[in-house]
């Protein structure tokens, strides 16, 4: 087998460790080729092919990690990782580990770590690797490593919720609450949202975001009528949808360009969370990515012909969503 083809078959391997210690699709792209790079370069062959890799992308994520969480630290609202909708690795012997690995969630947890727990927490408890091919790709000693992996196996088994909703319950519940979407089913929805759910986007500064976020079934339900449906009325699309290993959603404008993507937690049978991502920078590995502003105006016009003629008098008016999120925006650049 030809080194070309020895990379290939583990490509996807390559790309899952990048993605899950770096959160970033573009980013992990990048390790993989700089993996290559390097694997083309060198002289001799290693004696396992699967370990020289996964050190050599493991270093490279790690050196990128570490700048990156100076320009997260800089980041304009919630930073989220950017949305996967498809693994490219499997493996039926580990398939729990890497579809929880996958979630929003627990990137998010991989957030708290460092960028060498991080790196090793991956290794071994994603992708089941020894300790000395984890000595080796992180260059500390075998008992360093095992430290580094209890100390961040404590930090993400105190993140997680208690107890999780299985696959099938999820999906349900998710495929429920889509299709009350769809139907602006209002009474459909509050059945299905928790009392306190909550709603955050990573905007990035680039795109509309719902104000910092937004808390309790009532502003859920409030924001989805106003926002939504219009939306939905001028030709946009809701394509439910796996994102990160989790129920989810990709919403695409009439020409089928990529506007944002949902993803739902879901625990105790409600929706205690939804997150969406709507940086356009975070969504071109998807396709082309929808003018989310155009998008904005369009819906709150089509909006205002729903509601008919409103009262004159600026006291009896409530300001829409949309309203909202603009005047967010015009006071974060200011």
């Amino acid at each position: 087998m030809s080194r070309v083809e020895e990379f290939e078959q583990l490509r996807p391997l390559l790309f899952s460790i990048a993605y899950r210690i770096l959160g970033s699709v573009a980013e992990a792209e990048d390790a993989v080729q700089e993996t290559w790079l390097r694997y083309d370069l060198s002289t001799t062959r290693p004696t396992s092919t699967r370990a020289y890799l996964s050190a050599t992308v493991t270093r490279i994520s790690i050196d990128v990690l570490r700048s990156a969480r100076v320009r997260r630290e800089e980041y304009v609202g919630p930073w989220f990782p950017e949305p996967l909708l498809t693994d490219p690795y499997q493996d039926p012997e580990h398939a729990a580990e890497l579809a929880d690995s996958l979630s929003m969630a627990s990137l998010l947890l991989l957030e708290r770590l460092s960028p060498l727990e991080r790196a090793v927490f991956v290794l071994r408890e994603v992708f089941a690797f020894g300790f000395p091919d984890i000595a080796a790709a992180v260059g500390r000693s075998e008992a360093a490593c095992r430290q580094l992996a209890v100390r961040a196996r404590r930090h993400m088994d105190a993140g997680r919720p208690r107890f999780e909703a299985d696959r099938k319950e999820r999906e349900e519940l998710a495929e429920r609450f889509f299709d009350a979407l769809k139907n602006g089913d209002v009474d459909g929805l509050r059945q299905l949202l928790a009392a306190d759910v909550q709603m955050a986007a990573d905007s990035g500064g680039k795109a509309p975001r719902w104000a910092e976020a937004i808390h309790g079934v009532d502003q859920m339900c409030h924001m989805l009528d106003q926002l939504l449906l219009p939306f939905l009325r001028i030709g946009g699309a809701m394509e439910p949808r796996q994102v990160n290993g989790q129920p989810g959603a990709v919403f695409r404008d009439r020409d089928g360009k990529v506007v944002n993507t949902w993803t739902l937690d879901i625990l105790d049978g409600r929706i205690q969370a939804i997150r969406t991502v709507s940086n356009p920078d975070k969504l071109g590995h998807m396709g082309p990515v929808a003018d989310a502003w155009a998008l904005l105006r369009e819906a709150e016009q089509a909006r205002r012909d729903m509601a008919g003629p409103q009262p004159a008098d600026p006291a009896t008016t409530r300001k829409s969503v949309p309203e909202r999120v603009r005047e967010a925006e015009q006071e974060h650049r200011t």
